[in-house]
């Protein structure tokens, strides 16, 4: 949820400290000093909580541990950065992929940060209001990047550019299935499920990714489709 007050993370009450207390950021892993955090624990530091959002999402996924898209898809998605929708979404989608990816692979941090800013370089050229205006979404576009970062596609490869398409077409099938109108958060979920899957099947990267997920972001969405999304739940 996009909560305004208190904890944006979970919306719970800020707890103020008499002392300052070690504190590790939910979104840059770094240790902080602090007075204040939440009654559920979260704490943001002042950094994180005015950075942009894929600059959000890329400080966040170099220092993420986990293996898990849609754990990674939700921390981020509470942060006020990530509105309820926009481009932001074109790059989250990747960079949760690739990150889940890498920790499993147990890749070198140098190697992660290359992919994150290829990743974050071609994101960015997806306009908002893509999926309306041109007829492909970009969270699965998103999915199609990761597949063509992960594997060195380029215009001239063979198997690589394959996959890569063949990617964004399983993920917007997907999406397109489930009707409009838009909800990125929707169509980011589905992405990263169709990706799961075909990482499994075609380049042998299993991810725990999370099954069964209920969105919670459907009183900030005034085209929510209800109970008709799969993703629905108070």
């Amino acid at each position: 949820m996009d909560h305004k007050n208190d904890c944006f993370v979970c919306g719970r009450e800020l707890v103020y400290l008499d002392n300052d207390e070690d504190a590790v950021c939910l979104y840059c892993k770094e240790a902080h000093r602090s007075n204040v955090r939440c009654e559920a624990g979260h704490y943001v530091c002042d950094r994180c909580h005015s950075l942009g959002g894929n600059e959000l999402i890329e400080k966040y996924c170099l220092k993420s541990t986990s293996r898990d898209p849609v754990e990674m898809a939700f921390d981020l998605m509470r942060h006020p950065q990530i509105k309820m929708h926009g481009p932001e979404h074109h790059f989250l989608v990747p960079a949760v992929l690739l990150t889940a990816c890498h920790n499993v692979r147990k890749t070198d941090a140098a190697r992660r940060e290359s992919d994150l800013k290829k990743a974050r370089q071609r994101a960015e050229k997806v306009l908002g209001g893509f999926c309306g205006f041109y007829g492909n979404c970009g969270a699965a576009v998103g999915t199609g990047i990761a597949v063509s970062v992960l594997t060195g596609a380029t215009p001239l490869s063979r198997e690589e550019w394959r996959l890569a398409n063949l990617m964004t077409a399983r993920s917007l099938f997907a999406i397109a299935a489930h009707g409009g109108p838009r909800c990125c958060k929707r169509n980011s979920f589905l992405a990263i499920g169709e990706a799961a899957a075909f990482f499994e099947e075609h380049l042998g990267i299993s991810l725990p990714v999370t099954r069964d997920v209920k969105c919670g972001f459907h009183a900030l969405n005034r085209e929510c489709l209800a109970e008709e999304c799969p993703f629905y739940g108070k």
